[in-house]
């Protein structure tokens, strides 16, 4: 993508946002990593390092403006909010607050020569950077039961329980978690009663992984969501190099170890990002984003189609035919770092500026699928005119509008 310019934030605001809720948990929070609204005032954060699943009960946020965000370095002014340098910043989450146009961002800060502390910021469509004192937060915490070990290492420097949470949905009343356990069939679904209500169940989960050839139990789910598929509740999984899974929600029982249904395999050398679901009169649909190749956009009527099939049993043919079962149509988002579901209108990512490093927050309008300021094309230049009735010319203007560049909305007329 080309270096853009962006509005840059107008302020930060240096406050704690207190919270009010039933008696706050007793323990410190020592991580904060994957994040979900339970509704619009409760958010679940998951903390690793303190082996339990947090809700926080939130104060009624402040106004926030409407509208997209296009904001080009947000790393400086959470940095001084937080006390820290851009550079100490590491993004773990992202989930935006329902009907609030607030960004909530979860991050570890590193410490020179201790466990990285963690931070939760909001910020909004102008900059403004707000921090959530976490030692305030009071909250409801249920227990992460059998966590890898954590002695456990992958790749000699990542601990294996950083994995203890990799995804978490909420739906009808249950908070679903995915990640690892200590078992030896280590890829878990938790399941949780919200309000907290004692232990949640474990499920233990397999699939078959037609890149690697073999049925795999360790590897975690990365990300999911969770659809009505033929009338049953499914939970729609991803995981790295990136089988799609089907697990109905009926399957998870507490001590039981399933099999998902792999449905497709969407393309090897990668790991997913985030899943969301939406809908732009078209039905509702999947959004796929990953590491390292194009975003994949599917039909739930589709998935459901293909839940009803004999899962994958073969593998790939590599490197000539990498895909196989559903097919997905490719779209034009990678290098993502977070991403997710702002409003009805638009997706927003946390994504770096390939020359500077600055960690952006921008919007993505639904049903385009990209920012038109990330290119440079025939139709950007001052000489260029669209013909009478070209069909491109009405999306241009909204999506130059949404970005920033309302002046050149009219360019090309």
């Amino acid at each position: 993508m080309r270096s853009c310019s962006f509005a840059a934030p107008r302020a930060v605001i240096f406050i704690s946002l207190a919270l009010f809720g039933s008696l706050a948990a007793a323990g410190p929070i020592r991580s904060v990593g994957n994040m979900t609204f339970l509704d619009a005032n409760t958010l679940a954060v998951a903390d690793w390092r303190g082996g339990e699943i947090h809700a926080l009960q939130l104060l009624p946020p402040a106004k926030a403006q409407s509208g997209p965000f296009n904001l080009g370095d947000i790393s400086n002014p959470i940095a001084r909010a937080l006390n820290t340098q851009p550079d100490k910043l590491r993004f773990e989450d992202m989930a935006f607050r329902p009907g609030s146009n607030l960004a909530y961002i979860a991050l570890s800060v590193e410490q020179k020569s201790s466990t990285p502390k963690p931070a939760l910021v909001t910020v909004d469509s102008t900059g403004r950077v707000a921090v959530i004192d976490l030692n305030k937060a009071v909250r409801t915490s249920a227990a992460l039961t059998d966590a890898p070990a954590a002695e456990k290492r992958l790749w000699r420097d990542i601990p294996e329980a950083a994995y203890t949470v990799t995804d978490m949905a909420y739906y009808e009343g249950k908070l679903y978690v995915a990640g690892l356990s200590n078992a030896s069939f280590a890829s878990t679904l938790r399941v949780y009663s919200y309000p907290f209500s004692g232990s949640g169940s474990a499920t233990s989960v397999e699939m078959y992984h037609a890149v690697h050839n073999q049925t795999e139990t360790r590897a975690p789910i990365r990300k999911m969501v969770i659809a009505s598929l033929n009338g049953v509740p499914t939970l729609v999984a991803a995981y790295t190099c990136t089988p799609l899974v089907t697990i109905p929600l009926k399957d998870l029982k507490n001590g039981a170890h399933i099999v998902g249904k792999t449905i497709a395999e969407l393309g090897w050398g990668s790991a997913p990002v985030d899943m969301v679901t939406f809908d732009v009169g078209q039905g509702p649909m999947v959004l796929l984003t990953n590491s390292h190749k194009s975003a994949d956009l599917m039909p739930v009527s589709a998935i459901a189609e293909a839940a009803l099939k004999p899962g994958l049993s073969t593998p790939i043919k590599w490197p000539n035919e990498p895909l196989l079962g559903l097919r997905s149509t490719s779209i034009p988002m990678s290098g993502l770092a977070q991403f997710g579901s702002q409003d009805k209108d638009f997706f927003a990512a946390l994504r770096r500026d390939e020359a500077t490093g600055a960690m952006e927050l921008v919007s993505v309008r639904k049903g385009a699928f990209l920012r038109l300021s990330d290119f440079i094309n025939e139709y950007d230049f001052a000489g260029f005119k669209y013909p009478p009735g070209e069909q491109w010319s009405g999306t241009h203007k909204t999506l130059r509008t949404d970005e920033g560049f309302s002046d050149l909305a009219t360019l090309g007329k």
